[in-house]
């Protein structure tokens, strides 16, 4: 007896409902500080908890995967590689028994708990980001839109990521306590300082290097775009600014700003340019933040280096007036 097309229906959505189960409630602290990644727990279609673990550990090393969100996607690969690179072991998009044992090294687990503070949840708080510049110019301030997003951000995370780890909460009640990621470093603040900084503009990326030309830091960066691209040779760090004002220049002529007038949009994390802006010696270009970290790498920048924020932000740490910046690679 064959079933109806409604009995089909019914019972791949009892399958789907109970994969979807199944995967809520692997994706726990323990699930992740005990996962190992492997070929077949890490995934580019869906987070694990492995691929959580494996983002985190890059992160705290200063091989940043982006935005943590639990995939094996492009920019984890490239945070892989890189990090393989430093370490001075195989590099390939397999992670070897070596490079796995050796970012492992300081033996803390990849999760924390944290209790949510009467700051987290000060505000301003946005109801929408605008998706214009033109309409964020009136604004008294580009903050977030919502605590959730101000704590996924604080911890690198993404929003889905924070929401899967903490079912049923708002993120809206100071002493409230979560489950995050630990990206802390040890020795943050004491981290060496570039001697140069190399930006590739056909793999996208950022590379600190110290004064013995050793890789200490890797970010995946959006890097210009056929509208605007990035500039070749070698410029330097003129100035950092942090929470900056961004000032639109008509004569960029950007991609959907229709302005004939230069504007000012004021601070804040989902300022076009995030929570700090590099200057280097060209006119009108640096290195920066972004509103949409889940964006960089696959979306086109104007002209300039995105980061995500808080991997700007330790750049921003490394660097110094005069720090080299080469640009290499024949993209725009």
């Amino acid at each position: 007896m064959s079933l109806t097309r409604a009995g089909q229906i019914c019972i791949f959505l009892v399958f789907a409902m109970a994969a979807l189960a199944a995967f809520a409630a692997e994706m726990t602290a323990d699930a992740i500080n005990s996962a190992e990644p492997s070929e077949k727990t890490l995934s580019n279609d869906k987070p694990t908890p492995a691929g959580v673990r494996l983002q985190v550990l890059l992160d705290r090393a200063h091989f940043s995967p982006g935005e943590i969100d639990g995939r094996f996607g492009e920019n984890a690969r490239k945070a892989l590689r890189a990090y393989a690179e430093a370490q001075q072991l195989p590099s390939s998009d397999a992670l070897t028994d070596d490079v796995w044992k050796a970012l492992q090294a300081d033996g803390r687990p990849a999760m924390a708990t944290y209790t949510i503070t009467a700051q987290d949840l000060v505000g301003p708080f946005l109801s929408r980001l605008p998706s214009k510049m033109e309409d964020m110019k009136g604004l008294p301030k580009l903050g977030y839109t919502s605590p959730r997003e101000a704590l996924a951000e604080k911890f690198h995370m993404s929003e889905q990521l924070l929401t899967k780890l903490n079912p049923g909460r708002h993120f809206d009640r100071a002493g409230d306590t979560i489950v995050v990621v630990d990206t802390a470093s040890a020795g943050e603040e004491a981290a060496a300082k570039a001697d140069r900084v190399e930006i590739d503009k056909v793999r996208q990326t950022v590379k600190l290097f110290d004064k013995s030309n050793a890789l200490i830091g890797f970010y995946p960066a959006t890097v210009g775009s056929e509208e605007k691209p990035s500039p070749s040779g070698t410029l330097k760090v003129t100035e950092v600014t942090r929470d900056p004002f961004y000032r639109y220049n008509p004569a960029y002529h950007f991609k959907g700003v229709r302005s004939r007038k230069p504007f000012t949009i004021k601070p804040g994390p989902n300022n076009p340019v995030g929570t700090v802006w590099i200057n280097l010696s060209a006119e009108g270009y640096g290195i920066h933040g972004t509103p949409s970290p889940d964006k960089i790498s696959k979306a086109e920048s104007h002209g300039c280096v995105r980061l995500t924020n808080w991997d700007a932000e330790r750049v921003a740490k490394r660097v110094s007036k005069g720090t080299p910046v080469a640009f290499i690679g024949n993209s725009g």
